[in-house]
């Protein structure tokens, strides 16, 4: 169990939105940490990429033409 203070500013909209949509504030704050981890990994799976010197490179334009765009 995790224990988190949050300022009243942030607390009263936690509140509003779990009022409006019938859900538990818990829910609101699984689910916002959830995808902010999945960010928090994303940047740094992309900063382990672009520092392997292996990595292979494109220009845009190769880009856009694979895409075909």
């Amino acid at each position: 169990m995790i224990s988190v203070r949050l300022n009243q500013e942030l607390e009263k909209e936690l509140e509003e939105i779990a009022k409006i949509t019938n859900r538990p504030k818990s829910f609101f704050i699984k689910e916002a940490l959830k995808e902010y981890l999945e960010d928090v990994k994303d940047i740094l799976d992309a900063k382990e990429r672009i520092s392997d010197p292996k990595r292979e490179m494109i220009t845009l334009d190769e880009l856009k033409r694979e895409l075909d765009v």
